[in-house]
């Protein structure tokens, strides 16, 4: 059998790539960590590599998905101005509830 039992992880080259391969990026920590350091040199750290990998892809998607949530309103003002939906006056209402002065 040839390649494919980690769904070519190897080939994730990219944060997008990254975010869609991590049940495959789990296995592949698991397995790092499951071999003989003895035996295999380097796998412990590059277990604990993969792991710290999840780890911070998990607090980047929480810290984006926060910053997202504050910029959604204006994001939406922007459209619907953009759009002909709405006019500048919305728009200045969105930044102002943005920056908390309404």
């Amino acid at each position: 059998m040839s390649g494919g039992s980690y769904n070519y992880l190897y080939s994730a080259l990219d944060l997008e790539d990254l975010l869609g391969k991590r049940e495959e990026l789990e296995r592949m920590a698991d397995r790092l960590e499951s071999l003989s350091e003895i035996e295999f040199p380097g796998s412990g750290a590059a277990g604990r590599m993969t792991r710290d990998l999840l780890v911070k892809i998990k607090l980047w998607e929480s810290h984006a998905n926060i910053t997202a949530s504050n910029l959604y309103g204006v994001w939406h003002d922007i459209e619907w101005w953009d759009s002909c939906d709405y006019g500048p006056e919305q728009v200045r209402e969105g930044l102002a509830k943005f920056l908390g002065e309404s």
